[in-house]
């Protein structure tokens, strides 16, 4: 690990980037944990759709106690606010849209992601986790995949890996990764991830260090801010 000094980015300010990869009138649907955050993210003016697997387009921020309302939930269960236009529907039909390709990004949390794009996010075997849910359909059927994370295990452990070794959720469709120290984008030609940015107190070496996947260090890094 790097001597450098480095406070890991929190989940909000995660959160805050990965909304800077929003665009006007984007649908997009955000994965369990982390992602969520990012319904309280959107930059203003900006008219983003939020989608969710058991049938809502039109997520709102999150609730404040005062307007929680129990039957109205994400696909984690989490309830949520839904924003003026917002429409309801079954989830046999919010599953027809991510798999006709009407979502324009996702962004999930991954518990491994692979140099060539694989993303292992649903399953460690031997553990009691919820289950697939809509990952599968999700990183097969949309069209940007971005994965929030944080970019090392608790035991230090690189996410980014050369091979997942957890079970797969998708082969090699990956497009961005945003971490608590890094953000990568996928060179498709290349088939690897390029360093593009970094956190507040770190190097494009201290990446490289943090990481066991070979990846390509962009000629221009930045210092990343959310």
């Amino acid at each position: 690990m790097s001597a450098t000094a480095f406070v890991p980015l929190t989940r909000e300010q995660i959160a805050r980037r990965a909304a800077q990869e929003l665009r006007d009138g984007f649908m997009v649907n955000l994965g369990i944990g982390m992602p969520t955050l990012v319904a309280n993210c959107i930059p203003p003016g900006m008219d983003v759709w939020l989608q969710s697997e058991n049938g809502l387009l039109g997520i709102g921020p999150f609730p404040t106690e005062a307007e929680v309302d129990a039957d109205l939930i994400n696909a984690g269960k989490q309830t949520v606010t839904a924003r003026k236009g917002a429409s309801f529907f079954s989830s046999a039909e919010s599953f027809g849209m991510i798999r006709g390709g009407h979502i324009d990004m996702c962004i999930l949390g991954a518990m491994q992601v692979s140099q060539t794009g694989d993303i292992a996010n649903w399953m460690i075997p031997g553990k009691m986790v919820k289950g697939m849910g809509g990952a599968m359909d999700l990183v097969a059927g949309v069209k940007k995949i971005v994965v929030m994370m944080e970019h090392n295990a608790k035991d230090g452990s690189a996410k980014l890996v050369k091979q997942c070794s957890l079970p797969l959720t998708g082969a090699g469709c990956v497009d961005m990764i945003i971490s608590d120290a890094a953000v990568l984008t996928m060179d498709r030609a290349k088939g690897r991830f390029v360093l593009r940015e970094v956190a507040p107190g770190l190097t494009a070496e201290d990446i490289v260090k943090r990481t066991e996947a070979e990846i390509i260090v962009a000629p221009d890094v930045k210092v990343f801010s959310a």
